[in-house]
């Protein structure tokens, strides 16, 4: 039950990697294998042995889809923004070659910023 809310709230929650790479198939390639998966609200932050994807659900239902894919070889630096005593969101920020603003992703206050963070690293550096 605190999963759900979780996600209602905003807070990232590591969600079934099987569900996800069912949802996945159409753009994973060959022998591309989710390693981890973060649901935020709707949207989802996806680690493959490949690349970052990020997959923001747009409109009311949900059913317009962008697939933000990211080798990890692009990404030169990254930051965690922690939320404060009254800004309640922790955000994200990946920068990539060649792009002067970063990607961003906002959480809602929440330790599993530091998660995500962690897998990132693991892959980047």
């Amino acid at each position: 039950m605190m999963s759900i809310l979780d996600g209602l709230l905003g807070n990232a929650s590591e969600v079934d990697l099987q569900s996800v790479e069912q949802d996945l198939s159409l753009i994973l390639v060959q022998n591309e294998k989710i390693e981890k998966a973060y649901k935020l609200i709707r949207d989802l932050v996806v680690f493959t042995n490949k690349r970052l994807i990020l997959i923001d659900k747009q409109g009311v239902t949900g059913k317009k889809v962008e697939y933000h894919s990211i080798p990890y070889k692009t990404i030169t630096h990254f930051s965690v923004e922690t939320a404060g005593r009254f800004d309640l969101d922790a955000e994200l920020k990946i920068w990539l070659s060649g792009a002067s603003m970063p990607v961003s992703k906002e959480f809602k206050k929440d330790k599993n910023i530091y998660d995500v963070q962690r897998t990132l690293a693991s892959y980047v550096l």
